[in-house]
């Protein structure tokens, strides 16, 4: 994984479950988009955004669909900056070994560096 994130285009930060509401599928979705349009797209999970990271995502009890389909997209579209908060996946009990793609745990210092350095910032 490169570490291109010092003066990146797009910082996209993913902070909801993979189901529940719409808002991990359209982060994702923007940080595609974004990605076509020859951005430099930085995707940093956080809190209950990082569990979309597991393996084994099925459809959601509504009928959403899991993640791993979109996931899987990001390498296509060249985002390969991949960040998880540390903190955050100890709280949730997780292990990088755990997610589906290769991942960068990041600590709180690093995060505030990302949010300087990048041109844009989106919540999600």
């Amino acid at each position: 994984m490169q570490d291109e994130t010092r003066h990146g285009d797009l910082l996209v930060i993913l902070r909801h479950a993979p189901h529940g509401s719409s808002w991990l599928k359209e982060g994702l979705d923007v940080a595609l988009v974004a990605a076509a349009f020859d951005r430099r797209v930085t995707l940093l999970f956080m809190g209950e955004g990082i569990t979309a990271l597991l393996e084994g995502q099925q459809a959601g009890p509504l009928g959403q669909k899991g993640t791993a389909p979109t996931l899987a997209m990001l390498e296509m579209y060249d985002i390969d900056s991949l960040l998880v908060e540390k903190r955050g996946m100890e709280s949730l009990g997780l292990s990088d070994e755990q997610f589906m793609l290769p991942v960068q745990g990041v600590d709180a210092d690093r995060i505030a560096e990302l949010l300087a350095s990048h041109a844009l910032v989106l919540n999600f």
